[in-house]
């Protein structure tokens, strides 16, 4: 029986297709190893996002094969779709395997082992078929991430993706319902829906739409919580938030992809909203819901980004006040707009950008905290950590705030109703994958928030 070990890079797309990839053999009957382990197969899913995540492709490619000479090592995914049958070049790459071909993992593995050996690459930007992937169970034994969509249509001018995994793919509703059935049956409270641009699903078919899909999710039973990946601000209407404020199952936790508050670098990045829209759309949703959690990605040191500039960005920042902000400092992508731009702006200027935003979002995520202190939260717990001498166990609100429990001693409300709070009994052993009811007390060191 071979063994098979995989390793992913990358976004929680990714993560979700080297999941469906792992089950694909299982099924087969190969036996999944760590990845540090001696293995006859290594699989290792790509990510092409920055040059830096190409160099960390590769550094893995080679680190599988240092492992076990012998061993089959598969390159799939983005980096394997941008750069193509060219890294047949590279001796330690066995097998080729693009986007939108990893479901075929299996038959490609046995062709190989019989002598035939073809780089299994799709024309990506002319392909109108969703790859069929799903999952039974997921890594997260209480949150399962499934993917609904795939490709990006939008060209943001730093972003080599839309290049990667092509035009937008939606995924039938009836298999996403099927997939989160099979996971709520399974004992999964919580689903992700997660996309490469989750806005975009349903474009490409008849009468679809994400808060069609959403809808329909909430009507799974077993399905607790329905929380969503990164939006763009122009799916948030009055029509999309008013009726998701009316699905008791949706968090209160949204993600919106902003990149930059000053709209001279917004159009450079070809971002198709101006600060004061993306503004109006928080706003929007801080009426629809009682303080939601609104996070976002920054990225600081765009190419012709002044200090001007850089003081509108973070003056937005001050005055919109995410729970979180994500910073990244520009890096420059070959094979973009971005790349071939003038004005580039030196390391230590991002660096010194980048610390700025980092103390602010500390701040800002300080605050919201502290909104919740001496209020009761519902909590979805998930696993223990040790902090300072204490056993606590953790999980996530529905607003996504970490919340620690101690263990010893807790006298936390289990929900023992599928209906909400209102059946709850006292216990002493806190579990992972149960919901429970417990006061705000504190902020501890680490950024958790300690109820009892």
């Amino acid at each position: 029986m071979r063994k098979a070990a995989l390793h992913n890079l990358g976004c929680k797309v990714n993560a979700y297709e080297t999941e469906a990839m792992e089950q694909l053999l299982k099924e087969a009957g190969y036996t999944i190893v760590p990845f540090e382990d001696i293995a006859d197969v290594y699989i290792i899913n790509t990510c092409t996002v920055t040059n830096i995540a190409d160099r960390k492709s590769r550094q893995m490619l080679h680190r599988a094969k240092k492992r076990n000479p012998e061993a089959v090592v598969v390159a799939a995914g983005c980096y394997v779709q941008v750069a193509g049958a060219s890294l047949y070049e590279d001796g330690a790459i066995d097998l080729v395997i693009g986007n939108n071909r990893k479901k075929d993992l299996v038959p490609l593995l046995e062709e190989f082992f019989q002598g035939r050996r073809e780089a299994a690459l799709l024309d990506i930007h002319h392909t109108r078929e969703y790859e069929n992937l799903s999952l039974n169970r997921a890594g997260e034994h209480t949150r399962a991430y499934v993917k609904v969509q795939d490709g990006c249509n939008q060209f943001c001018s730093y972003c080599i993706i839309p290049y990667a995994r092509g035009r937008v793919r939606s995924r039938q509703r009836a298999d996403v319902i099927e997939e989160i059935r099979r996971l709520g049956a399974n004992g999964y409270q919580e689903v992700v829906l997660t996309g490469i641009h989750l806005s975009s699903y349903g474009v490409d078919l008849e009468q679809e739409s994400l808060l069609g899909l959403i809808q329909a999710v909430h009507q799974v039973e077993g399905i607790r919580r329905i929380r969503l990946g990164s939006l763009e601000p122009g799916i948030v209407t009055e029509e999309f938030a008013g009726t998701l404020a009316t699905l008791p199952k949706v968090c209160p936790h949204f993600h919106l992809s902003l990149q930059s508050g000053c709209d001279a670098t917004l159009r450079r990045m070809n971002r198709r909203y101006t600060a004061a829209e993306y503004e109006q759309k928080c706003q929007l949703l801080r009426r629809c819901f009682e303080n939601p959690a609104l996070t976002t990605d920054v990225i600081v040191g765009f190419p012709g980004e002044t200090e001007e500039e850089f003081a509108v960005t973070r003056e937005f920042l001050e005055r919109v006040c995410f729970y979180e902000t994500h910073i990244f400092k520009y890096s420059r992508r070959k094979g973009t707009r971005a790349d071939q731009m003038p004005d580039q702006i030196p390391e230590p200027v991002k660096a010194r950008r980048s610390g700025i935003l980092q103390e602010l979002n500390e701040k800002n995520r300080r605050a919201y905290q502290e909104r919740f202190l001496g209020r009761q939260l519902e909590v979805l717990l998930e696993e223990p950590v040790e902090y300072e001498g204490h056993v606590y166990q953790t999980g996530h609100t529905r607003e996504y705030l970490q919340v620690a429990v101690e263990i010893d001693g807790s006298k936390a409300c289990v929900d023992e109703k599928e209906d909400g709070l209102a059946g709850e009994q006292m216990r002493e052993d806190l579990r992972g994958n149960q919901i429970i009811r417990v006061k705000a007390k504190e902020i501890l060191g680490n950024g958790m928030v300690l109820g009892e």
